[in-house]
């Protein structure tokens, strides 16, 4: 007579996977909400911390059932490994959000020039639903900028500005930042042979000196002067962006200023949503900086 053994069966690890695909489906079709058909930032990050949290659930019944096979021989355990494969996408993606939250400051904003800021064409303006932020960059958070990120500086390249400029808008195409605004002259100057003569001034008259002289200021000093000077040799872009694989999106302001013979450049980037980039703000950033360094190769200077 044939003895059969009755194994017993691991509901955690049955349930283990039906959580667990139910967080991977939930965590994709996020994803692809949030890329092409307009989800908005915030409800993408509240949806990605449901799914994060079915899978972790999803994960301690793994656990459980796996811990059942192995005590008792229950049944389940290719159930449980189902799971901990399900899993693994929505855990990674909260794990490293997790992870950049807790290690890198709070802000939303970063820029080259802490001191005195590329200004925005139009200031971004969306809704923050319930990611609410301070509107306002306050000196703090550039010094916490300052601290996490001292290699982010600008960069200064020997040439006029439409050279600097043509290679700006290159490299800004190349990376996926799709430039929406413009401000300053960023045609060359005439040829002075060209340029058309001047009125001579009758010998009676008299000019009329100017009430000031503006005077050239170095940087970082900041100063009414300082500003008139900038905005009258200098070209603004502004642009935006979106992460290859979240599809978050970030505002960046590009400014080209003509130093002497060269001409400086400074990027500005900001999330469009949340009081914390998650250090992705100064990642697009050098990333930009160091293609602009090897478009440029050869002129950048110290």
């Amino acid at each position: 007579m044939a003895i059969r053994f009755d194994r017993p069966v691991s509901n955690a690890a049955r349930f283990s996977r039906r959580f667990a695909a139910f967080a991977l489906v939930l965590c994709l079709a996020a994803l692809v909400g949030h890329r092409f058909a307009g989800l908005s930032t915030p409800y993408l990050v509240l949806v990605l911390l449901v799914s994060a949290g079915f899978a972790l659930l999803g994960t301690l019944l793994a656990v459980a059932g796996l811990r059942s096979l192995w005590l008792t021989g229950a049944e389940g355990g290719l159930d449980a490994l189902k799971a901990l494969i399900y899993v693994a996408l929505p855990l990674a993606i909260g794990g490293i959000a997790a992870e950049r939250y807790f290690a890198l400051p709070a802000i939303y904003d970063v820029s080259t020039d802490i001191v005195s800021a590329p200004d925005w064409l139009k200031t971004p303006n969306v809704d923050q639903i319930w990611l609410k932020r301070e509107p306002a960059v306050t000196p703090e958070d550039r010094e916490k900028q300052l601290e996490a990120y001292p290699e982010l500086t600008g960069r200064r390249y020997d040439g006029a500005i439409d050279r600097v400029l043509e290679a700006v808008k290159k490299v800004a195409k190349e990376n996926g930042i799709r430039i929406t605004r413009a401000d300053g002259d960023s045609e060359p100057s005439p040829d002075i042979e060209k340029r058309p003569a001047k009125p001579q001034p009758d010998d009676a008259a008299v000019a009329e000196a100017p009430e000031a002289v503006p005077v050239p200021t170095p940087r970082p000093y900041d100063d009414d002067v300082a500003q008139l000077i900038r905005r009258a040799n200098g070209v603004t872009l502004q642009g935006e962006t979106r992460t290859l694989v979240l599809g978050l999106r970030f505002d960046i302001v590009i400014r080209l200023r003509e130093e002497a013979e060269t001409t400086f450049v400074d990027v500005r980037v900001a999330s469009r949503y949340g009081p914390h980039d998650l250090g992705l703000s100064a990642d697009i950033a050098e990333n930009y900086l160091k293609a602009l360094d090897s478009e440029l190769l050869g002129i950048a200077g110290s």
